[in-house]
């Protein structure tokens, strides 16, 4: 028997097994125009439903066989749930821009990449081009694991109607970047504040009298390094062939485990997926006990708290705010029990949204 045999017997089945996917990949993509049919005729615009696309890629990755990882497995099906919704209808969404940057990643996790994703110059511009109508939807960063919050963007949220209809997490990996070929040659170094924090160790052995200029965004970074010599960018990988860099060392950040948390933001929050968060802004009386009291109807409705963050309220010297993320969604009976003692205690009281918790 040939020694090709196996391996052409293996293949027959593999060509087979191609075909079948495209029969039933075809054949999604079919439903979903009918789906964008009868929306229409029923006058729903809403194309995009955070909740459901949550649902079902839990679902996915919990009767995932392998051998391919969970992840992959619903990297593969955010992908295919992207290209159908674009059939009913291309979702457009602002991101920190420009190209390149890790909440450009973030944003094509989240939605997969057959959506319009519009760059921008700062957070505060994702936020007005969402109020604005010219996007659908806007991806912010808002924590890291090792740096912590991103105040700017909890800010924002103070004077915004806008709410949270999402969130999507991004293990970081930074790598530094440049025209030249040697780490020697490297006189200055771009980045992000954050990014040059979250590799600041091994900056400090690599290139300790390397000049370090920070920047708005890594992926402007890595424009500058191209542009001059002698210089290098600390950015995500993508950035190095978008602006025609070396990769020079690969994953130089200090925390092998870093990883940024970003929000969804769009003018309607999300309907509960199963598996849900809460965002609230609060504030007390500056008291003693004030705050103890303020989030007692938590534990007495046994509603988790993820995180809390305090933010001058900027009406008052030493008055602050609160920002809360829960285990929950609005529309669960002990949750909605808890908002209306919270919004009863507070002196003020603003939900931010209900989200799907992110897919990992």
């Amino acid at each position: 028997m040939s020694t090709e045999d196996p391996l052409s017997r293996l293949r027959e089945r593999i060509d087979a097994l191609d075909h079948e996917l495209l029969r039933l990949i075809s054949a999604r993509a079919a439903l979903a125009r009918e789906v964008a049919d009868v929306k229409a005729a029923n006058g729903d615009r809403k194309f995009y439903r955070p909740e459901r696309e949550a649902a079902i890629l839990r679902r996915i990755k919990e009767h995932n066989p392998g051998p391919l990882e969970g992840e992959e497995i619903t990297r593969l099906f955010r992908e295919i749930m992207s290209t159908c919704l674009a059939l009913e209808q291309p979702l457009s969404v602002a991101f920190l821009g420009p190209e390149g940057t890790f909440t450009q990643a973030a944003a094509l996790k989240h939605f997969g990449h057959s959506i319009r994703a519009v760059p921008v110059g700062d957070i505060a511009d994702v936020f007005r081009e969402v109020e604005a109508g010219s996007c659908a939807y806007g991806v912010v960063p808002v924590e890291n694991s090792t740096e912590g919050v991103i105040s700017h963007t909890l800010d924002l949220f103070m004077g915004s109607p806008l709410k949270i209809a999402g969130e999507v997490t991004l293990r970081i990996h930074h790598h530094l970047m440049s025209r030249e070929a040697d780490l020697a040659d490297i006189r200055t170094l771009f980045s992000h504040q954050q990014s040059l924090a979250q590799c600041r160790g091994w900056l400090d052995h690599h290139l300790p009298g390397a000049e370090r200029i920070a920047v708005g965004s890594n992926a402007q970074a890595a424009d500058m390094a191209a542009a001059q010599a002698g210089s290098a960018a600390v950015a995500g990988e993508s950035a190095a062939g978008t602006y025609g860099l070396k990769v020079l060392a690969h994953r130089i950040e200090d925390e092998p485990g870093n990883t940024t948390r970003f929000l969804v933001i769009a003018k309607e929050d999300s309907a509960a997926s199963g598996r849900d968060k809460m965002s609230l802004l609060l504030a007390c009386r500056n008291e003693p006990g004030g705050l103890y009291r303020l989030l007692a109807p938590l534990a007495e409705h046994h509603i988790s708290m993820t995180r809390i963050e305090s933010r001058p309220s900027r009406r008052g010297i030493w008055d602050y705010v609160f920002y809360i993320d829960i285990l929950g969604h609005r529309d669960e009976a002990p949750v909605g029990e808890a908002l209306q003692q919270l919004e009863g205690a507070s002196l003020y009281f603003k939900i931010l949204g209900s989200y799907p918790e992110a897919v990992l």
